[in-house]
């Protein structure tokens, strides 16, 4: 098998951290030819807090994944989320020297460039830089500038900002593990990829991926990203507030959310009891389900209230804006049972659990159509584009030396029209390139 055609799907989480390694089919779907997961002991909310202990983990994973697979694993695309990502709206234009000539990528390139000179909180580092609509000359509303005539070019832009030393750390670990980072990628943007349609983008959508740590949003509508924001928690705290107001440990806890716990507490009969066995010879200790789930909602509420003003943020109130598509909800606290009923009462808006079936091939594991692992199938796709788009530039340069060769006029004039391909590295790319260099001088 060509292990060039592989991509390795690196989601680093707070409660697991999961490898994945897949490939396109001859149907341009992803099959998932293996998968590792282990127990993510380093990471705190989505931020890496010990760094041997998350280089353990990846290995772990890594190892897993690669034995299921029968393959080497190289290269990694890794998913960032955490804490300390924030999100913000910019404007920003450019004026053109020469107006006779058309928009090309290089001046689009010289605005997004100029997005990152601006100057962030100490410590922090822009992550992605999206251009959301485009103006020429005052004319406002234009998705796709390349081509037009005009002497100013304008565009707001939502920049994705996160802090440097957290993205090294990860850098850190990954390499440490032996895996060279092919990419960096917003941990929201890789779901939303893995989980939403199209149609959904366009229509207007809200994805809500409930983690252990963190709870991720990234809204999209009129099939541009709009708006993202991490926020700093996710099932674990539920799993917390359970052990506190049952004096139980924490396995116990997460077992019974997972097994009885319910987001509507209406649903249990006073006389529901789980017994649950003491410690060492304690007595057994009985939980009402109806406690448990009062104690679940409290604790849901107010995470999807937060969610919920940031949608608003966004203005979702706002006619134009409305997000038809409503609310999708994913990652392992999606699991929640009657979790789809509580989000739509508390919104008002239509809602649905997001499976990352999307784009996989159609006769794939059940296991990893759950979405437990949107993140993961997402990275892996991030990363099977990222290897499109190299391979597209690498025929490009075939195509350079070709003309070049051949000093054939019109050859010359068609491969000026492929050119630009090459110009547009997403931001992302530097960035990556950024931390590689980083980590190898640091050695």
């Amino acid at each position: 098998m060509d292990s060039h055609n592989i991509s390795v799907g690196l989601d680093i989480g707070t409660t697991k951290i999961v490898a994945m390694i897949g490939r396109k089919n001859e149907y341009g779907k992803v099959e998932i030819l293996g998968v590792g997961k282990s127990k993510s002991m380093g990471v705190h909310r989505g931020v890496v807090n010990n760094i041997t202990q998350t280089i353990q983990s990846i290995q772990q994973a890594v190892q897993e994944a690669e034995a299921a697979a029968s393959e080497k694993i190289e290269e990694v695309t890794v998913g960032i989320a955490g804490q300390h990502i924030r999100s913000l709206q910019h404007s920003d234009y450019i004026t053109r020297a020469n107006s006779e000539l058309v928009i090309d990528e290089t001046d689009i390139d010289r605005l997004i460039n100029q997005v990152h000179k601006l100057v962030m909180l100490p410590g922090e580092e822009i992550i992605h830089v999206l251009p959301q609509e485009f103006k020429v000359d005052g004319q406002a509303e234009i998705k796709e500038p390349i081509g037009m005539y005009g002497g100013r070019l304008e565009a707001n832009f939502h920049v994705v900002v996160g802090q440097v030393s957290s993205i090294r750390n990860i850098g850190r670990c990954v390499k440490s593990a032996g895996l060279e980072l092919e990419g960096i990628t917003l941990e929201p943007l890789a779901s939303a990829n893995a989980v939403l349609s199209q149609e959904e983008k366009e229509a207007g959508v809200a994805l809500i991926d409930i983690g252990g740590g963190t709870t991720d949003l990234a809204v999209f509508k009129d099939g541009i990203i709009r708006h993202t924001a991490v926020i700093p928690f996710g099932g674990n705290v539920i799993t917390e507030d359970i052990k506190e107001g049952c004096s139980i440990i924490e396995k116990q806890a997460e077992l019974l959310k997972m097994k009885f716990g319910s987001a509507w507490p209406g649903e249990n009969k006073d006389n529901e009891i789980v017994s649950i066995p003491g410690l060492r010879g304690r007595e057994p200790k009985e939980i009402t389900l109806k406690n448990l789930s009062k104690i679940i909602h409290a604790r849901v509420v107010e995470i999807i209230e937060q969610v919920y003003v940031e949608i608003k943020n966004y203005g979702h109130e706002e006619q134009k804006k409305k997000l038809i598509a409503g609310i999708v909800l994913t990652g392992g606290g999606s699991q929640l049972k009657h979790l789809k009923q509580l989000v739509e009462y508390i919104t008002g808006m239509d809602t649905r659990i997001g499976y990352p079936n999307e784009h996989l091939a159609g006769d794939s594991d059940e296991d990893i159509a759950s979405p437990l692992f949107a993140t993961a199938v997402g990275l892996v796709m991030d990363g099977l584009k990222r290897q499109d788009r190299k391979r597209a530039e690498a025929v490009d340069d075939e195509m350079q030396n070709v003309a070049e060769v051949e000093q054939n006029s019109e050859t010359e004039s068609e491969i000026e029209v492929e050119e630009p391909i090459k110009e547009r590295r997403s931001f992302l790319d530097k960035l990556t390139e950024r931390v590689k260099e980083f980590l190898d001088n640091a050695e």
